[in-house]
């Protein structure tokens, strides 16, 4: 579900955000003085994984309160983990503790727990969060009930982790394997949980928790330096401070070895140059794509497509042009 304030007339934007987004969806109360009501925008999305939610935000400037009241009123009984994407966010909660939440960092709460807050930048909200029902976390409830609203910094390596499958999470589409993205949740919730305390980091769920993260950022950084042929597991195991060993053993329980998964990504690489760039030799894109060699290039490429290069490109062309 997709959903803008470009639907509502500008006089009731943030009247209909207020009763419909802030406290339909969220169970909170939102405020904004009346002089400022006529300039608000939002966006809003929400797609469902299984019974958890990945919700995404951005919207100008106003105050958010959950009350005890609204908790009476909508009580939500989840595990909340949040992603400040821009700017930033102050909070408050238990009435006295006020804290920061800068943009790129991730705060982690019980939903049911009283809290305000406000953008600290004048663009507002900018913030995507999952929630996981705590019945489906797998650990005791009353364990979640003392979790209030607090940023991410007791274990500071488990951050790029939750970072990577957030975004992996947010990636997945519609055709997307629905087992893969309830792994992602499952794994995102542990990271958190281990972070608060909840877990222990010895555990089981722990140890499944952070190779799902290791692994989904091996991924993410064998992708950011496909185009450098000396990209190697030596490389990315020293990148996630992990032996070369265990970074082999994360990928020995995928469908794809290390090195099956580099030959992978080039190839798509060189698929969407060759689509995309027809300024660029068949050469050049086999060197972009970090392939060593053009005898290398053809050999896998036909391997793996079934036709040369240069016969992908022109086929991909007549398609434009059809």
């Amino acid at each position: 579900m997709r959903w803008t304030t470009d639907q509502v007339d500008p006089k009731d934007r943030f009247d209909y955000w207020r009763e419909v987004r802030s406290k339909g969806l969220f169970g909170a109360t939102a405020e904004l003085d009346r002089e400022h009501r006529p300039r608000f925008s939002g966006k809003f999305s929400l797609r469902k994984i299984g019974s958890a939610g990945l919700i995404g935000l951005r919207a100008s400037s106003y105050h958010v309160e959950r009350s005890a009241s609204d908790i009476a009123n909508a009580p939500s009984n989840s595990l909340c983990i949040c992603q400040q994407l821009g700017g930033g966010g102050w909070f408050r909660v238990r009435t006295v503790d006020d804290f920061h939440i800068v943009g790129g960092s991730f705060g982690t709460s019980y939903s049911d727990l009283p809290y305000h807050t406000v953008p600290i930048a004048a663009e507002g909200f900018d913030l995507r969060i999952l929630k996981v029902p705590a019945a489906d976390i797998g650990v005791p409830e009353s364990r979640l009930h003392d979790l209030v609203l607090k940023p991410f910094g007791d274990h500071p390596a488990l951050t790029p982790l939750l970072e990577s499958c957030f975004t992996d999470l947010t990636e997945a589409d519609d055709d997307s394997d629905p087992a893969a993205t309830k792994a992602l949740v499952q794994a995102l919730t542990h990271l958190a949980l281990i972070e608060r305390g909840v877990v222990r980091p010895t555990s089981r769920v722990a140890q499944y928790a952070v190779r799902a993260g290791r692994l989904s950022l091996a991924r993410r950084l064998m992708a950011r330096h496909i185009a450098e042929p000396q990209l190697s597991p030596a490389f990315i195991a020293s990148q996630l401070a992990i032996s070369v060993r265990h970074l082999h053993v994360l990928f020995e329980e995928t469908s794809m070895s290390f090195s099956q998964t580099v030959t992978a990504l080039r190839i798509e690489r060189s698929r969407r140059l060759l689509r995309e760039a027809p300024a660029m030799t068949v050469a050049e894109t086999a060197f972009a794509s970090g392939f060593d060699s053009l005898a290398t290039f053809y050999r896998i490429f036909r391997a793996a497509q079934g036709i040369t290069p240069g016969d992908f490109r022109e086929a991909a062309m007549r398609r434009n042009m059809a």
